[in-house]
């Protein structure tokens, strides 16, 4: 296996797993429901909430720094 190829399953494997951690999220309640007045406006974040953002951020590093290493066309092929 070549470094680019390893380097795209991470890529690939980050994708996958950014989606379903963005999926997980709780919504804020924002938006029509707002309206009537459903939104909560002092809401506590929780450490579960926080680790799943410590997470998906991390992975979104991953992401966009590999996706611009596989697109710049760094790694030898």
């Amino acid at each position: 296996m070549t470094a680019t190829t390893i380097v795209q399953i991470v890529w690939a494997i980050s994708a996958l797993g950014l989606i379903i951690l963005v999926l997980l999220h709780s919504p804020k309640g924002d938006g029509i429901g707002a309206i009537g007045g459903q939104a909560q406006l002092f809401s506590s974040t929780k450490s579960a909430e926080d680790t799943l953002n410590r997470v998906t951020w991390a992975l979104t590093v991953i992401f966009m720094g590999l996706t611009v290493v596989l697109s710049a066309g760094w790694l030898p092929k």
